[in-house]
């Protein structure tokens, strides 16, 4: 069984909606190890409205903060300090989906940034959306992952943007899962339909 760790260049790229499709087309568990903000509509809640299939379990945030900014300083807000010893993925027999919380580096402490709770082992997958700058978001994330050693994939998200998409897979050689497109609404027959399409893909990787 695999673990695919699901991270972005940016906020609002569209983590959580690739995390379900991935779930989705795996019938994969879901963990989401730090959650701040939007509590009572959290990221967990999201994928598990918007999966079919009866396998998945959505494991409990190991931190679960109420003020949506990056982490680190939601945790000082809390009056705690998040501890990276007490991220530990869930024991599961079966797949394992985790989403991140914005990019790569932001801070979960004054020294941990999301890229230390990164198993070596992971596949990672980078949720990349066209935007002035996305370029360069793109090929430094994906560039840092694969010089860490890290099995890296991209996944496109939004309309097509062709020039982007075809300079960041020649500067990266990085897989490609696909690309979803902007939709009327994200519900269970979109997040089927994207599943169904990238399944084999995934199921290489």
């Amino acid at each position: 069984m695999n673990t695919f760790f699901v991270t972005g260049i940016s906020t609002e790229v569209g983590k959580t909606i690739a995390s379900a499709i991935l779930v989705e087309a795996l019938e994969a568990d879901y963990w989401k190890p730090i959650q701040a903000g939007e509590l009572e509509n959290s990221d967990s809640h999201k994928v598990e409205h918007l999966i079919s299939n009866t396998k998945t379990l959505i494991h409990k945030n190991s931190y679960a903060l109420k003020t949506p900014v990056s982490p680190h300083a939601a945790a000082a807000i809390e009056g705690i300090e998040i501890d990276i010893n007490e991220i530990n993925a869930p024991e599961t027999t079966n797949h394992l989906v985790i989403e991140g919380a914005g990019g790569l580096l932001v801070p979960l402490n004054d020294e941990d940034t999301i890229l230390d709770i990164i198993m070596p082992s992971y596949k990672v997958v980078v949720v990349s959306r066209h935007y002035l700058g996305s370029i360069n978001h793109t090929l430094l994330t994906v560039g840092w992952l694969q010089k860490k050693g890290y099995d890296v994939a991209i996944l496109f998200s939004g309309n097509e943007h062709k020039t982007t998409e075809e300079i960041i897979v020649k500067k990266t050689g990085a897989t490609v899962i696909g690309r979803i497109n902007e939709e009327a609404s994200f519900n269970k027959a979109t997040i089927k339909k994207y599943a169904v399409a990238f399944k084999s893909v995934l199921e290489s990787l």
